[in-house]
């Protein structure tokens, strides 16, 4: 193994943080239990994974609230980084590192199906590859190059732009030669996005009067939007695009629940006078495609040209607050729990 992996134990029993009951809104608390059970036993076709880097991701609110996604009383669906300890699937070897759909869990019985990334020879810290190396960079990577190509001249606004997705799209716009503006939530994050992540202004949404920063700092409109949260900042940004630019939506954290669905500003207006084009992206329907964009940011990345911040913690039973942070703006960059070792 290389010496990017770290240390680990093995043991015969598998810790899993399964689903409790249904949440309503952001999971947490009681939505979670912990369950002890027998390590599994991969049949042919199959290999056992050692998590030791569990994700935790706004789109697992989705997923708590999906009945085929995550039954009661499974392990919560979330990526994960580990390593292959048994295989007995020819395509994968034993001390591989792999990255995918492993639940919150020690120990996983997986097929190729279930992986993004399959790297045998490392070139990162194992937690990158859950974060800048993972579904948030290449997210950012496929969803900016697929839909808005950044190019010297343009002007590019960004939601949770200190976040793990927007923190990586700032960077790859930035040195495509673009005017690139942050929105975040606090001045930390703020001086975060200016000083570490190359953004040419950012702002706190919170303590500004948004649309007349925006008209300020771009008289002319943006071209493209790169959204992760919707909901109001949306509202505001919509009327501060240029005719025909580009809105990239990557995430709705903004709305807690869509059952009900919300109501507010209608936007078809903005989106028909400006001539804009508005396309979703869901980095799921792009997975084929995942190894290569992984291989693209590994070499930005050991060239000294991709920042990345991750947040860290030890233990299996932190991993639910974690996902709350995720809601409150209490994470500072991607967060990770290392479970290597009881």
């Amino acid at each position: 193994m290389t010496g990017f992996i770290p240390a680990f134990t093995t043991n015969t029993t598998n810790r899993q943080i399964v689903l409790n009951r249904r949440p309503s809104g952001s999971p947490g608390g009681d939505d979670f239990i912990q369950r002890d059970v027998p390590v599994p036993v991969p049949e042919e076709g199959t290999f056992l994974v050692r998590n030791l880097y569990l994700s935790a991701d706004p789109v697992q609110r989705g997923w708590a609230t999906n009945p085929a996604l995550t039954p009661i009383g499974a392990p919560m669906r979330a990526l994960a980084v580990g390593v292959v300890i048994d295989s007995r699937e020819a395509s994968i070897t034993a001390g591989d590192v792999v990255y995918g759909f492993f639940g919150w869990q020690d120990y996983a019985l997986a097929t190729p199906a279930d992986l993004l990334s399959h790297i045998p020879s490392p070139r990162a810290p194992l937690p990158a590859y859950a974060g800048v190396l993972g579904m948030p960079g290449v997210t950012a990577w496929l969803a900016l190059h697929d839909i808005a190509p950044p190019a010297p001249g343009q002007a590019i606004l960004v939601s949770t732009a200190a976040g793990s997705v927007g923190s990586v799209v700032g960077q790859i716009a930035r040195q495509a030669g673009a005017f690139v503006v942050g929105l975040t939530g606090s001045d930390d994050k703020v001086t975060r996005c200016i000083d570490r992540f190359g953004y040419h202004a950012a702002f706190n949404y919170k303590n500004v009067d948004l649309a007349a920063t925006l008209a300020t700092i771009r008289p002319d409109g943006f071209d493209t939007y790169f959204d992760n949260t919707g909901g109001p900042i949306l509202d505001t940004a919509i009327r501060a695009m240029a005719r025909r630019g580009r809105i990239v939506q990557c995430g709705t954290a903004a709305t807690p629940s869509w059952n009900p669905p919300p109501t507010g500003l209608r936007n078809e207006r903005e989106i028909l006078m400006r001539a804009l084009t508005w396309s979703g992206f869901v980095i799921f329907d792009h997975a084929a495609r995942f190894g290569t964009a992984v291989e693209q940011l590994t070499d930005m990345m050991v060239a000294g040209q991709l920042h990345h911040d991750e947040s860290v913690e030890a233990g299996l039973p932190n991993v639910v607050g974690a996902l709350e942070d995720l809601f409150t703006g209490a994470n500072s960059g991607k967060k990770l729990i290392y479970i290597g070792e009881d």
